[in-house]
């Protein structure tokens, strides 16, 4: 694939795919090189009315079209998805970095989320409600709550925007999202197969541009009536505070910095097996990537020598290479955030076990890297890396693990490796996160709820958690005469 054959992505809105009507533009660069592929055209004020307007429109038709109906549609949808992974894989891959495995299989997951809500979509019940009189009927129905303002981040192109889309368009909403521009396509990809379904086109709208910009004038504007952002704790709060000022429903999915925890009877081998891989995916570009790794004293040497031994094993070049473990981070800010992470944390007094810098001097590739001994002042230890670094340190007592993990005010993901089932039980309940994963890494499947708690946001974007917060419930007292 040359860069000429990449294609640019364009604006969609009422039905269109087009250019802004401004002249700013964004360059889409390749991570694996570096050098500009496409050219993304930036909405303008007017494009973002025009496409509010579209949104408007579409929710007054998409509303009245039954559930049985939307399901059929969006099973369509996803079986175009299903369809067209490989090419979607390709596109995800070019722009964000990660490996083409990876995107194949968020692309096949996001078909997956598209069926079960549309499914779900069918089974919002309301309730008849016993009545105080013979001649009154008690009704509570849900109803969706309006136009939706989806904003989406890089890192995952496809899996946030999906997570956004299906459950609104399962519950009669219209949507404007806000696309990444450093990974515009897959979103892109994503809409065109819910459009070749035969979802209407004023229906799905897709915009990028400025995100303070953007942001401001979706949430503020009167015909928006959801917002659903997943980003980052900073910019997460500021768009809460903007929809609390305009009375705006709300679900936020921001940062973490996940604990995992390894007691000393667990099962080492697995620990390692799977927090690697939990670890490196989407080369540490993951929300619920466990950034925080607490092993019990007895079995700490063992563990950072199994886990630096898989690290080193890792291969890391272009996502189209099969024998690539480990693609390039998605744009320079991550690779100079990682080496400031490394160097402070060195400063701190831990110790470099593997890795640490930059692989070559084209693109954007880190190596995988694993420190030991973290200090709590090192700033790995309290910020969320969003990249390839293991920070390792022991612990004594569970009290003392506990602690630790609850420290920060990040609550989104925890991870626990235990044999014990006291303990897992006590971890279970004691670790303030809205997912714990106890001798697995099974996190974000469409059934079940998919959110944090604290700083991390609220409100889910998984299981029929999520589908809720696309109604509005309304009760209807009915006196018959």
């Amino acid at each position: 694939m040359t860069s000429t054959e990449h294609p640019s992505t364009r604006l969609h809105i009422g039905g269109v795919w087009r250019d802004g009507t401004g002249d700013r533009w964004h360059e889409v660069l390749d991570p694996a090189s570096g050098q500009p592929i496409a050219r993304l055209p930036l909405a303008t004020a007017g494009d973002l009315d025009q496409a509010l307007a579209s949104a408007s429109a579409g929710f007054d038709a998409w509303r009245q079209v039954p559930p049985v109906e939307r399901c059929r549609v969006m099973r369509i949808a996803a079986e175009k998805l299903r369809e067209r992974a490989d090419a979607i894989a390709a596109l995800i891959c070019r722009e964000q970095g990660k490996r083409l495995s990876e995107a194949k299989l968020e692309t096949v997951s996001a078909a997956e989320v598209v069926e079960w809500f549309a499914e779900e979509g069918r089974r919002s019940y309301g309730r008849v409600v016993p009545a105080r009189g013979s001649n009154t009927v008690q009704l509570v129905v849900k109803e969706p709550v309006g136009p939706v303002a989806a904003f989406t981040p890089w890192n995952f192109p496809i899996n946030q925007a999906v997570r956004k889309i299906a459950p609104a368009l399962a519950a009669g909403c219209s949507i404007v999202v806000k696309g990444p521009e450093e990974a515009p396509s897959g979103v892109a990809a994503l809409v065109q197969a819910f459009l070749d379904a035969g979802v209407p086109g004023h229906v799905i709208n897709l915009v990028y541009g400025d995100p303070p910009s953007v942001s401001r004038r979706l949430i503020e504007h009167p015909a928006i009536r959801k917002v659903s952002f997943t980003g980052s704790t900073v910019v997460g709060k500021q768009l809460a505070a903007l929809a609390g000022a305009n009375m705006k429903r709300v679900t936020m999915e921001l940062g973490g910095h996940a604990p995992a925890i390894v007691t000393d009877d667990a099962d080492l081998a697995l620990a390692v097996k799977l927090l690697a891989v939990q670890k490196f995916w989407n080369a540490g570009q993951a929300c619920i990537s466990p950034s925080r790794i607490l092993v019990q004293r007895a079995v700490y040497g063992e563990f950072v020598s199994k886990f630096v031994a898989v690290a080193r094993g890792y291969k890391v070049g272009s996502g189209f290479d099969k024998e690539t473990r480990m693609g390039p981070l998605a744009n320079p800010r991550r690779l100079a955030a990682m080496e400031h992470f490394v160097n402070d944390a060195l400063r701190c007094g831990a110790r470099l076990e593997t890795g640490g810098e930059r692989v070559g001097q084209t693109g954007y590739f880190f190596a995988p890297t694993v420190l030991s001994n973290l200090d709590q002042m090192a700033r790995l230890w309290n910020e969320e890396p969003f990249g390839p670094i293991a920070a390792i340190a022991p612990y004594d007592s569970l009290d003392e693990a506990i602690v630790e993990a609850n420290r920060l005010p990040y609550g989104l993901a925890a991870y626990v490796f235990t044999r014990s089932q006291i303990a897992a039980h006590r971890l279970g309940h004691a670790l303030q996160a809205g997912m714990i994963a106890i001798n697995n890494i099974n996190l974000g499947l469409p059934e079940m709820p998919f959110g944090g708690v604290r700083d991390s946001g609220y409100g889910s974007e998984g299981g029929s958690e999520a589908l809720e917060a696309y109604f509005n419930t309304k009760f209807i007292g009915h006196v018959v005469h």
